[in-house]
């Protein structure tokens, strides 16, 4: 975008000055943050989930129910806490783990330890034996904060050769801490009550540089070990000053606007240990005076969202998917209900594209808001103004459903190492299938040298690995200085393995994972991601793994969204095997299956179709470690679970002409 055509958002976005843009660290923004909305809400927690330790502490929730921490009071636990855990004798620049699913405590802890210079080292609760100990030993911790009991006894377990000094249970165990190097987080509390000095605590603070490493966050590891990325005070809080710029209160905006700032209310149920959620829901709310609630679990989202009844949330693209299929559950497979639903659907679509509706289609939209749209934004609280989509790429058509729908998805790209965001759609030029124009003071460059040839038929602008620099960007990886000169260009821009093309107005479309492109034994360039995309509006396919590397051509593993599949066999007289491998392998199931991939393949290239397919049984979790914890799939480990499914894909006579 050049200056006499850029449009009148993004001039506002680069002369926007705010008195919090100050170079420091996040426990100064934090304390900013707290002293300006004393009396205002910061965090929403649920009583009778977890058996608190710091209960007591702060005022106890009804059981069910939400309570309030304000943010003064949010500040006199972080600093007691802070105080505590340098009375356990933690010092700066040691590094501490939080082994615990996102949860009030969680941000705390977070808060306190930077404050009291600690690192903070992320480890997933729902990973493996295996791959705790790595996350522990990788950093080498001197002590971790864990969730509970079950997940102090994995710490144990895995333990041998860390010299992990301290143990701190965020709940409070029925027989006790075990164990002279164990503690709650209620004692920690209690310690730092009674060593708590302010002019110390702000000594702390004061001592802290903004280039002073904060955390090492670990990737989702889809290929491989997860690589440590070493992150500062400033390359987090330069990034909430860059997102603030795009979604901030800036004086152009009005007040019935999207901003982040106080008044906003999220719910938080991804995991804290994953960077998006650490900076989209968690510093940057922090840091603009927003409130905070935490979901009891994903599986309570629905009802906790009617609680806490969010104006924003942020989530990944699995999640958007599960809300469509749920309003097509709720809408049948047949009949009347479910012919006014693909209707309003429609009407959706059709109000997305464009910007002058007309006179039939504003009575349309306004007939299906009544019978449909309506439902569906009171299923998510009724307050919902925006909704942030990261972790992966979103189906532009999902994105256009909602955003007809009244319900804005803002979808923006970004990875561990730029801390994270990157680039966002700006609320005011929202563009579904972009992930928006670069955040101002992150530079980027398109390096088409390593663009597939082919791969991405339909691109009008540069196509190439997406470059990155800018003070949001790691220096590199924990301990691994090999990987970290691999990833950095000569000239200092990180390479982020991704794929994308740059349109003629600046905005970025994520195409794919650089080394996920499929290569044809024709010679053939095809990427996977867009294709599988394609499926999420699908009310037949659950998921999908596209594959074709070193093969003639294109084909897939799908697993059936059996629910749906059971609702149309009883509504239509089939009769389906009840046992799921059976199932899998019915001629039915697999016709009603390929009647969705061949409506993707209507819109695809011939060398991009799914030439043939096979069912999946079993559906890809993280507890089956086919997803990583922020959704991801872990391609090879599909790939290996069901090698023998992807040679019957192309052995002759099976697949689609079975």
């Amino acid at each position: 975008m050049t200056d006499g055509a850029d449009p009148a958002w993004l001039r506002a976005e680069r002369e926007y000055e705010d008195d919090r843009f100050e170079r420091g660290t996040i426990p100064e923004l934090f304390e900013d943050s707290a002293e300006r909305h004393l009396d205002g809400a910061a965090q929403l927690y649920k009583g009778g989930v977890y058996d608190r330790s710091l209960a007591g502490t702060v005022p106890r929730a009804p059981a069910g129910e939400f309570a309030t921490l304000t943010y003064g009071e949010l500040r006199e636990v972080v600093r007691r806490l802070a105080a505590g855990f340098r009375a356990l004798g933690l010092e700066p620049g040691d590094r501490v783990a939080i082994y615990a699913d996102t949860r009030m405590e969680w941000a705390q802890v977070d808060l306190a330890l930077l404050a009291a210079g600690c690192v903070v080292t992320t480890v997933y609760t729902d990973s493996s034996t295996d791959q705790v100990r790595y996350l522990l030993e990788d950093p080498g911790p001197k002590a971790v904060v864990a969730e509970n009991s079950d997940l102090l006894e994995t710490v144990r377990d895995v333990e041998d050769g860390i010299d992990i000094e301290s143990k701190v249970l965020i709940d409070d165990p029925p027989g006790g801490v075990a164990g002279a190097d164990a503690h709650t987080l209620g004692d920690v509390y209690q310690r730092g009550q009674e060593a708590f000095d302010s002019s110390a605590y702000r000594a702390w603070i004061e001592e802290r540089d903004p280039e002073d490493l904060a955390s090492v966050v670990y990737t989702s590891g889809t290929t491989g070990d997860p690589k440590g990325v070493r992150l500062t005070h400033w390359n987090f809080r330069s990034n909430v000053h860059q997102v603030r710029r795009r979604l901030g209160p800036r004086p152009d905006r009005g007040s019935a606007d999207i901003a982040v700032g106080p008044g906003l209310r999220t719910l938080s149920f991804l995991p804290l240990a994953h960077v998006f959620e650490r900076l989209a829901g968690h510093l940057l709310m922090f840091g603009s005076g927003a409130t905070v609630g935490y979901a009891e679990s994903p599986d309570t989202v629905a009802d906790d969202i009617q609680r806490v009844r969010p104006t924003a949330t942020t989530s990944v693209p699995r999640v958007y998917e599960r809300i469509l299929d749920s309003m097509r559950e709720q809408a049948g497979d047949a009949g009347p209900k479910r012919r006014v639903f693909e209707w309003a659907l429609d009407v959706a679509r059709a109000s997305q594209r464009t910007d002058d509706p007309g006179l039939l289609l504003r009575a349309k939209r306004t007939l299906a808001d009544r019978l449909v749209y309506s439902t569906v934004r009171e299923n998510l609280g009724g307050k919902v103004e925006f909704m942030v989509s990261g972790g992966g790429s979103l189906d532009p058509d999902l994105c256009r459903l909602f955003d007809g729908m009244g319900l804005t998805i803002i979808e923006g790209y970004g990875l561990t190492e730029t801390a994270p965001v990157v680039s966002a759609n700006p609320p005011e030029d929202i563009r579904p299938g972009t992930m928006g124009p670069p955040l101002v003071g992150v530079e980027t460059r398109v390096d088409e040298s390593q663009a597939a040839e082919g791969a991405f038929p339909d691109a009008t602008g540069p196509v190439g690995e997406l470059l990155v620099r800018g003070e949001n960007v790691t220096d590199g990886y924990w301990d691994d200085p090999e990987r970290t000169d691999a990833v950095f260009t000569d000239d200092g821009w990180f390479r982020t393995g991704d794929v994308v093309e740059r349109t003629a107005d600046g905005y970025l479309a994520f195409r794919e994972r650089r080394k996920q492109l499929l290569v044809l034994s024709t010679g053939k360039n095809v990427a996977p991601g867009p294709i599988e995309d394609r499926f999420a509006t699908s009310d037949r396919v659950e998921q999908v793994l596209v594959v074709g590397d070193g093969r003639k051509f294109v084909g897939a593993l799908l697993v059936p969204n059996v629910e749906r599949l059971r609702a149309w066999a009883g509504e239509t007289g089939v009769t389906v095997p009840d046992d799921p491998e059976r199932l899998v392998e019915d001629d039915r199931v697999r016709e009603w299956v390929g009647e969705a991939v061949s409506a993707v393949n209507a819109d695809l290239d011939e060398v991009e179709r799914i030439k043939a397919f096979e069912l999946v049984a079993e559906t890809w979790t993280t507890d089956n470690d086919m997803l990583t914890p922020s959704m991801k799939k872990r391609r090879g480990a599909i790939e290996a679970r069901h090698a023998e499914k992807i040679e019957r894909i192309y052995d002759v006579g099976t697949g689609t002409d079975r």
